[in-house]
C-alpha cells in the first residue's frame, strides 16, 4: 500500500487512543512505522507537535486520514466570507494565516502592519473547510526550527 505524504491531516475515526476528528501531523516513514502525532502547543497560531506519536496498528489506516492544506500564509483568490452566517468578508489579495484548532477545523488570521511590523493577531476567524479552496499558498521563507533571529542593522544580505 502506497502511504499518503508525511503532512496535516484530520483523523476520520478513532485510531488508536486517538479520537475522531482530530488534528494530526502523519509521518510516514521512520521506525517503528508510519505514525501520528498530536499537537502539544501553538505559537504564532501555528500548532507545534508532539516528539512522540502513535504508530498505527496497520498501515491502511492511514487511508482514513482526511487531508488538510498546510499551516502558514496564503492569499486570498476571490472574495469570501468565514461561513454561512456571512461574519466575516475576506477580499481578493488579502494575507491571511491558516492555523487549526485541535478539532482540526481551520482559523484565518488576518496580519496587520504595525510600527514594529507585520503583526499577526492571537484571534481569528473559524473558517468553514468548503472556502478553503479560495486560498492561494504563498512560498516563505523558513528559518531553522529553534533558530533565533540575529540581531542586526537592517541592511543588504550578502
Amino acid at each position: 500500500m502506497k502511504l499518503p505524504p508525511c503532512g496535516l491531516y484530520r483523523t476520520t475515526r478513532p485510531l488508536g487512543p486517538v479520537a475522531a476528528g482530530r488534528l494530526v501531523y502523519f509521518h510516514n516513514h521512520g521506525d517503528p512505522g508510519p505514525g501520528i502525532y498530536l499537537p502539544e502547543s501553538w505559537s504564532c497560531n501555528r500548532a507545534r507537535f508532539s516528539i512522540r506519536g502513535y504508530t498505527l496498528a496497520d498501515p491502511e489506516l492511514a487511508g482514513t486520514l482526511q487531508p488538510l492544506p498546510a499551516q502558514g500564509l496564503y492569499r486570498v483568490t476571490e472574495r469570501f466570507t468565514c461561513c454561512d452566517k456571512n461574519c466575516r468578508t475576506f477580499a481578493p489579495d488579502l494575507l491571511v494565516q491558516l492555523g487549526y484548532n485541535t478539532a482540526a477545523e481551520p482559523i484565518l488570521f488576518v496580519p496587520e502592519w504595525t510600527a514594529r511590523g507585520l503583526g499577526f493577531p492571537e484571534r481569528g476567524s473559524r473558517l468553514d473547510p468548503d472556502r478553503l479552496a479560495r486560498l492561494a499558498p504563498l512560498r516563505v521563507a523558513e528559518a531553522e526550527q529553534g533558530e533565533d533571529e540575529p540581531k542586526r542593522e537592517p541592511g543588504l544580505l550578502h
